[in-house]
């Protein structure tokens, strides 16, 4: 009968309780993070966005590892991920502060230091802004208008290309002081959380 290591590794182990924010190291979070099962963890309570029970939350991920529906699992395959959860993954991600584990009611739920591994996760919920869009998007219109203005369209002609042209400029400059501002904003919240890491 093989056994399952249950030791902690010396970071994990040694992450202290603190009165407000915890902080980690990149060591602790990489160590979580290298686990797909820890990182399938944190995508569901993540999507749930819930306290979860233990075999919920085991059914899930053993559905997504054997690429099947949760009502076409074998009681093996079920098996297999709650023991793991149980025994290894959840006691570490709780002693980090990343998840909140009651062992005794089965009971999970995301913790204040989640935020921390969220960043190096590659989630739905966590898409990067999509900036080139906007600015195509103006490009097309812009192009669309001073062409429009060129070739005599009605409505259009009327206006002077050039004033129509700077119409376009004022619109690029104005959604460029958008980006940024919405840039500033962005790192500061990551700012916040790197701040965080030690």
């Amino acid at each position: 009968m093989s056994s399952i290591d249950t030791s902690l590794p010396d970071e994990i182990a040694s992450v202290a309780d603190e009165d407000e924010e915890q902080r980690l190291s990149k060591d602790v979070i990489f160590e979580l993070l290298k686990n797909r099962r820890r990182r399938e963890v944190l995508a569901y309570l993540l999507e749930s966005d819930d306290t979860v029970t233990l075999g919920e939350l085991a059914e899930q991920i053993a559905a997504w590892e054997n690429d099947t529906e949760v009502s076409a699992l074998s009681s093996d395959q079920r098996k297999r991920v709650y023991v793991a959860l149980y025994q290894t993954h959840l006691p570490k991600m709780d002693d980090a502060g990343i998840v909140e584990y009651d062992q005794d009611r089965g009971l999970i739920s995301l913790s204040d230091n989640a935020d921390l591994l969220m960043m190096y996760l590659d989630t739905d919920s966590h898409q990067q802004d999509r900036w080139d869009r906007w600015y195509a998007g103006m490009s097309v219109v812009g192009a669309a208008v001073v062409a429009g203005a060129f070739l005599g369209v009605p409505g259009l002609a009327a206006v002077p290309t050039l004033g129509l042209a700077g119409v376009v400029v004022v619109a690029f400059f104005l959604l460029s002081v958008a980006h940024l501002v919405s840039n500033r904003q962005q790192e500061q919240n990551v700012d916040g959380k790197l701040s965080r890491i030690e």
